[in-house]
């Protein structure tokens, strides 16, 4: 093993938690196995703390794992550690070979996030983005070289079709139950369309925001919505497949998205999308080979877009039957976590050059 093919790797701690799952934890742990598999020696090194804010004890933890690798070793560092500290990270920059793995900007385009996560990326040998539209929107926010920044989509793993049901009422959602994924705009939408046979499972994390969950909750019960809406909480591995292969439609109404690894997560089902249209969705919805959606794009937090959608979904069998070949010829398209770890071995060789 030559000393180009060994990687630093900062992670949160916890990415592994089935309590706590998420889409950039998800990423973390499948780029470190599918570099491990194409002959790097990862050594991860797990940073305790809330991040992107961390408190006094989490900044210490960041600095005794920024000060382990040896001076000229390639790192790379999640970017919901990296991106509010370049008290730690620009310093880091002078002697370490430093990548930043980007799932999220924390920045707007100016103020106290902006300059922060700004000093970190112009300091990194090179940023690594999860969505080709995160690139974009760094390269249009910062004033950064276009060499430098690189994006490396998540992968899919392909599954059997979802059979789906006749009449297209099972449906899915998993996120976070957060205002940011759009969950209350989901409920009222669904409580518009309660005259239709549907049910619904939300998956996903109920302790990020309990006031939320709280508030939803009181939503559901007084639309008499409790039998047909579900908060299951997380799911992980057969219990996740399972889901998957019970519905009939993914929805994601989220208010922000920087690509939506459940999109193609679906997708790798068979499962047609409707989901909001912001930030990385439609990359990650993509079309068939003749350039069909298979799904339905929406405006964020539009309640009545969102009913419209659905109202189309279930009261035309023909357009069913239409997104549903789609999303099956996207499933055959679908690129794995082989190609997002090529993308990344390369960038990573570049700069351990």
């Amino acid at each position: 093993m030559t000393a180009a093919k060994h990687l630093h790797f900062l992670v949160p701690v916890g990415i592994d938690d089935p309590e706590r799952p998420s889409g950039g934890n998800h990423y973390d742990r499948r780029l470190s196995q599918g570099l491990t598999a194409i002959g790097w020696s990862v050594q991860e090194h797990a940073v305790p703390g809330v991040w992107p804010w961390p408190d006094e004890a989490a900044h210490q933890a960041l600095r005794a794992a920024l000060a382990t690798p040896p001076d000229g070793a390639l790192t790379l560092v999640d970017g919901l550690m990296a991106s509010t500290v370049p008290d730690l990270l620009v310093p880091a920059s002078q002697r370490l070979r430093l990548v930043v793995l980007l799932h999220m900007p924390l920045g707007g385009r100016t103020g106290e996030a902006w300059t922060r996560e700004c000093a970190v990326l112009t300091a990194a040998a090179a940023t690594l983005t999860t969505s080709e539209w995160v690139r974009g929107w760094l390269l249009s926010a910062y004033p950064l070289e276009p060499v430098r920044v690189h994006a490396a989509p998540p992968g899919a793993e392909i599954a059997e079709p979802a059979t789906g049901s006749q009449h297209g009422g099972n449906l899915l959602c998993v996120a976070s139950v957060t205002s940011g994924k759009g969950l209350d705009v989901l409920v009222t939408a669904l409580a518009r369309t309660a005259d239709l046979p549907w049910r619904c499972r939300c998956v996903g994390p109920l302790g990020r925001a309990p006031g939320f969950v709280a508030d939803l909750e009181r939503v559901i019960e007084a639309w008499r919505l409790t039998d047909r809406v579900q908060l299951t909480g997380p799911l992980v591995g057969r219990a996740l497949e399972e889901a998957y292969a019970a519905a009939d439609l993914l929805v994601l109404p989220s208010r922000s998205e920087t690509y939506g690894m459940v999109v193609t997560e679906a997708l790798a089902h068979g499962l047609p999308v409707v989901a909001t249209e912001v930030g990385g969705v439609p990359e990650a919805l993509g079309t068939s080979s003749d350039g069909r959606l298979p799904g339905l794009l929406v405006r964020p937090g539009d309640v009545a877009a969102l009913v419209a959608a659905l109202r189309r979904w279930w009261g035309d069998a023909g357009l069913r039957a239409e997104l549903r070949a789609a999303a099956r010829d996207r499933r055959d398209r679908l690129t794995g976590w082989k190609e997002t770890s090529a993308r990344v071995d390369r960038v990573l060789q570049e700069v351990a050059a």
